[in-house]
């Protein structure tokens, strides 16, 4: 059986080619990849030293999903290939099975392309702060939780493991990237939303907001890579309990962030350990974000 919590893939047979936060990353060959994804959790851009058992294998059967789902609309990094044809060790197929995915090795924009349809944590203190988001003006009177007139691109940059990334203004993705690209970037970032917002209201999710990532392949076309609308790298809510004015229960790791927020720790690693109560707790919300999407 595949091990309940991995919180670090060991594959002998292929190169490391780096460890993020949550993901694997070893080398097939020159044009291909295997991504393993662990049951590491971030907050706060520190890795917590505690798995969320499961978290891993939720987060790859999501991407896999949301990736089949919408691939008529966007061209994505996977590839259909069985594990067996890259790790030729059964102990080390059976350490990853149903976490790994074999994707094309695509050069990645330096940008998280990140769609906001809700007035909800660090774009709700600008707000109260500035009475923008991110730099884009908003109504006057909207209250935490609120959706936005309509959903919105806040582009930001992709820090280094330990650092934190950086809103920045489209110009900056203009200035980078070239206009016909970032505008291309800003209206596939805003399509992919949409569609899945709309799937998952549904289903009793609200999603509020969701990072995307994106890279070139050799014809210099846009192509979906790295995860695809997971609890990681989105803010879902019930829909049953979302309440403009309050900041709503989540199917996401915003509940690990508000448990640590109670604590007296400086969010610099390393970080507290969880409660095993928090962390089975944990995965249960990612499971149950899991089924209300997927089945």
């Amino acid at each position: 059986m595949p091990p309940e919590r991995l919180y670090q893939s060991e594959l002998t047979g292929l190169p490391l080619l780096q460890r993020g936060k949550v993901r694997d990353v070893y080398a097939v060959d020159d044009e291909t990849l295997l991504v393993v994804a662990t049951d590491r959790l971030s907050a706060f851009d520190v890795v917590l030293s505690d798995p969320i058992p499961g978290k891993g294998a939720v987060l790859t059967r999501l991407s896999d999903f949301w990736f089949k789902r919408l691939g008529a609309r966007q061209p994505n990094q996977c590839l259909d290939r069985p594990l067996e044809a890259v790790i030729s060790d059964p102990a080390e197929r059976e350490q990853v099975a149903g976490r790994a995915m074999i994707v094309r090795r695509l050069a990645p924009l330096p940008f998280e392309a990140i769609a906001r349809g809700y007035l909800i944590g660090s774009g709700w203190k600008d707000y109260q702060a500035t009475g923008r988001l991110c730099g884009i003006t908003l109504p006057g009177g909207l209250r935490q939780a609120d959706p936005l007139p309509e959903p919105i691109f806040t582009p930001s940059t992709k820090a280094a493991a330990g650092d934190h990334d950086e809103n920045v203004a489209f110009d900056a993705v203009v200035d980078h990237l070239g206009r016909d690209l970032a505008e291309e970037l800003r209206r596939v970032t805003l399509m992919l939303y949409t569609e899945a917002a709309a799937y998952a209201r549904d289903r009793g999710i609200i999603i509020a907001d969701t990072k995307f990532e994106f890279g070139l392949d050799g014809a210099g076309r846009l192509v979906w890579i790295d995860e695809a609308l997971t609890p990681d790298s989105s803010r879902f809510w019930p829909a049953d309990a979302w309440q403009p004015g309050t900041s709503p229960p989540s199917f996401d790791k915003q509940f690990v962030r508000d448990y640590l927020e109670t604590l007296d720790w400086d969010k610099t690693a390393p970080a507290p350990a969880l409660p095993e109560a928090i962390i089975e707790q944990t995965a249960g919300r990612y499971r149950e974000a899991e089924t209300r999407l997927c089945h």
